[in-house]
C-alpha cells in the first residue's frame, strides 16, 4: 500500500468522523486518480461510505457490495455494508458482519501481525485506519446489539469504543453510555463503583468553581436549579410536575436548566412559575457559568447517565450542593456530585452504601412523585378485565426488552408453565422490525417459554390503550421498571415485582409501596410466581381491583404532590443547613431523614 493511498484513506476517516459527505467524496476522487486496482477499489468504497453517511443506505449498501464482490475482505466496503444493514434494521445480518469485522481488526492491530508496512511512519498510519474502523465498527455494533435487547454486547462495545475515541468529550460520552448499558444486568456493588468511578478521570481536566464566596445562611430563599435534556416527552417527563409546580414560592425559587430538544411537552412545563434557561447546543462550561451567575444553591441532575447528560456540566461544581438521583438508577461516579437521593424502599437504613460515590440522602417516602397530566392526557380505564372477554389470563410486560434478564424470562416461564391457558404479551421498540422479533423469538425458544402462547407486539403511540388487553402485568428484574410500572397501574393493571438486592433493582418495590400495594411485591423468585399465580386464579378479585385501581392510586402516595414536595423540600432544606455548618475541611455530614 502506498503512503499517498494510507494518508487519503486517514483524509476519508477524518471527514467521516466529522460527517462531511463532501470531504469524503474529495477524497474518493483523489484515490481514484492514483490508479491501481487497489486504488480503485478504495475509491469505490470511499464513496459508498459517503453515500451512507448522506442517509442513501441502499445506495451505500450496493455500491459497498460490489465492492466485496471484487475484493471480498475490504474493510471499508465491510464496514459501509454492515452500515447499510444497521441502517436498514437488518439487524441480525448487520450483527454477523460487525462481529466478524471486528474480530479482524482487531487482530490486525495486534503487535506481530503480518502484512503491516515496513517503515515505522507508515505503520503508525495503517494502524490508524484501523483504529478508526474499528471505532465506527463497535459504535454500529453497540447500537444493534441494543436494540437486539443485547445489553451485555452493547456494553462490551461501548467499553472498547471509549478507548479508541477521537477525543475526551466522545470518550466520555461513550463511558456514560457504557455505565447505563450496565444496569441491565447484576453487577457486584464494588464493582459499579469503580467502575463509575473512573468516569470522573475523562473530565480531569476540568476546573471547578471554588465556591469561596457562597453566603452560608442557613434559613435563606433557596434557589434550586433542575438539569436535564429531558424536559420534553420523556419517561422522566411523568415525574417533573411536582418539582416545577408544587414548590413553596415563600422559600424556594426554581431554576430549569434545558439541555434537550424542544417539543409541546416542553411548552407545557415552561407554563410554570419557574426560570427557564434554555441551553441546549451551551457547552458544559457555559451552561455551568450559567449557574453559577444565577447564584444556585442545590442543583439537582435529572439524568444521570442516561443519553446526553449534564455530568460534564456537574463538573464544574457550578452550585454548593449538587446531587444526584432521580432519573438515574446508579452512582454517577463523579465526585462533585455531592449526594444521590434514595428511599427507604430502594435503600434501606442499614443496607450496603458500597455502590455509591456518593453521600446517600434519603427521602422518608418514594424517590418519585407520578404526574401523568402534565405531559398528555391519559385515556379511560376499560370497564372489565381481558380475561371476562377470552377466557384466560393475559401478562404482559411493555418493559424494553434489554430489561428482559434470563433470571426474568425463567420466572415468566415458570408462570406460563404453571398456568398452561394464559397468555403473555410483550411490546415494545426492538419488536418492531421483522429481525427484533426473530432475534425474541429465538432467545425465548432457547429459554424453554412457549413460544406460540406469546405475543410479540411493536411499539405504538397509542400503547396506553393496549394495557386493556392486559389482566397482570410483570416487572423485570434486576432493571425493573418505572414509568410502565406506574401506567399500568394507572390503566387498572396490578404489576408484580421483585424487590431486589440492590437500590436499582427496588424501584418497582418502591412505586408499589408509595402507591399503598405491597401485596404485589415478592421477595423473591419463589415467591414472585408463587403471587403472579396467585393473582390469576382469581379473577373476580382481579376484576375487582381494576375498576378501582385507578382511584387508589391517585389517593396514594404516589400521586400526592404536594407531600411529595414537602419531604423534598425538608431534604433540601436539610442538605442547605448542613452545606453551612460545615467547617474549611469542606466535609458534609448530610443527615439522614427521619
Amino acid at each position: 500500500m502506498s503512503e499517498e493511498l494510507l494518508d487519503w484513506q486517514l483524509a476519508c476517516d477524518r471527514f467521516a468522523r466529522e460527517g462531511d459527505v463532501r470531504g469524503m467524496r474529495a477524497c474518493a476522487r483523489e484515490v481514484q486518480g492514483i490508479g491501481g486496482a487497489e486504488a480503485a477499489c478504495e475509491a469505490r468504497a470511499m464513496e459508498a461510505d459517503a453515500a451512507l453517511y448522506a442517509g442513501d443506505s441502499a445506495a451505500a449498501g450496493a455500491r459497498a457490495a460490489a465492492v466485496l464482490d471484487e475484493a471480498p475482505g475490504h474493510l471499508r466496503a465491510r464496514l459501509v455494508l454492515a452500515g447499510a444493514d444497521s441502517r436498514a434494521f437488518a439487524i441480525a445480518r448487520a450483527l454477523d458482519r460487525l462481529r466478524v469485522l471486528q474480530q479482524d481488526l482487531e487482530r490486525d492491530l495486534l503487535p506481530y501481525t503480518r502484512g503491516k508496512p515496513r517503515s515505522a511512519a507508515s505503520r503508525e498510519k495503517w494502524a490508524r485506519h484501523r483504529r478508526a474502523l474499528l471505532y465506527r465498527a463497535l459504535l454500529f455494533l453497540a447500537d444493534d446489539a441494543y436494540l437486539a435487547a443485547m445489553p451485555e454486547e452493547a456494553a462490551a462495545a461501548l467499553h472498547k469504543a471509549a478507548a479508541l475515541a477521537p477525543d475526551a468529550g466522545a470518550a466520555a460520552a461513550l463511558y456514560s453510555k457504557y455505565l447505563f448499558m450496565r444496569n441491565y444486568r447484576a453487577q457486584p456493588d464494588g464493582e459499579k463503583r469503580e467502575e463509575a468511578a473512573l468516569f470522573g478521570a475523562f473530565l480531569s481536566g476540568v476546573h471547578p468553581y471554588l465556591q469561596e464566596h457562597i453566603l452560608r445562611v442557613p434559613g435563606k430563599r433557596l434557589r434550586i436549579g433542575y438539569i436535564s435534556r429531558d424536559f420534553r416527552l420523556h419517561a422522566m417527563a411523568y415525574f417533573l410536575a411536582p418539582f416545577l409546580r408544587d414548590f413553596t414560592p415563600e422559600a424556594f425559587s426554581v431554576y430549569v436548566y434545558a439541555t434537550g430538544p424542544v417539543d409541546e411537552v416542553t411548552r407545557r412545563l415552561r407554563h410554570f412559575p419557574v426560570q427557564w434557561r434554555d441551553v441546549r447546543g451551551r457547552s458544559a462550561h457555559t451552561a455551568a457559568r450559567l449557574i453559577a451567575e444565577d447564584h444556585i444553591d442545590i442543583l439537582v441532575d435529572l439524568s444521570g447517565h442516561t443519553q446526553d447528560n449534564a455530568l460534564p456540566t456537574l463538573a464544574y461544581h457550578a452550585a454548593p450542593v449538587q446531587i444526584s438521583g432521580l432519573g438515574y438508577v446508579a452512582t454517577t461516579g463523579l465526585a462533585a456530585v455531592d449526594g444521590f437521593l434514595v428511599d427507604r424502599v430502594t435503600l434501606p437504613q442499614g443496607a450496603s452504601e458500597a455502590a455509591f460515590l456518593e453521600r446517600i440522602v434519603r427521602l422518608p417516602h418514594c424517590q418519585f412523585c407520578y404526574a401523568p397530566g402534565a405531559v398528555r392526557e391519559m385515556p379511560e380505564v376499560a370497564a372489565d378485565i381481558p380475561y371476562q372477554r377470552n377466557g384466560f389470563v393475559t401478562f404482559g410486560s411493555f418493559n424494553n426488552l434489554a430489561k428482559l434478564s434470563d433470571e426474568t424470562l425463567l420466572c415468566w416461564r415458570a408462570i406460563l408453565d404453571a398456568l398452561p391457558d394464559s397468555r403473555l404479551v410483550l411490546k415494545g421498540k426492538t419488536l418492531s422490525v421483522p429481525d427484533g422479533r426473530a432475534l425474541t423469538r429465538a432467545r425465548l425458544a432457547a429459554l424453554g417459554l412457549p413460544v406460540s402462547r406469546i405475543e410479540l407486539r411493536p411499539f405504538s403511540e397509542h400503547y396506553l390503550e393496549e394495557y386493556r388487553d392486559i389482566d397482570i402485568a410483570l416487572d423485570p428484574t434486576p432493571y425493573t421498571g418505572g414509568l410502565t410500572t406506574c401506567e399500568a397501574l394507572y390503566m387498572g393493571v396490578p404489576v408484580v415485582t421483585l424487590r431486589g438486592r440492590t437500590h436499582g433493582s427496588r424501584f418497582g418495590a418502591s412505586l408499589l409501596t408509595a402507591a399503598s400495594l405491597p401485596e404485589l411485591i415478592a421477595e423473591n423468585e419463589m415467591e414472585y410466581v408463587k403471587k403472579a399465580c396467585a393473582l390469576a386464579r382469581h379473577p373476580e378479585l382481579l376484576a375487582k381491583n381494576h375498576r378501582k385501581m385507578r382511584a387508589h392510586l391517585q389517593a396514594s402516595r404516589l400521586m400526592d404532590a404536594r407531600a411529595y414536595m414537602q419531604d423534598v423540600e425538608r431534604t433540601y432544606r436539610a442538605l442547605w443547613e448542613a452545606y453551612c455548618q460545615r467547617g474549611d475541611d469542606g466535609a458534609a455530614q448530610y443527615p439522614a431523614a427521619d
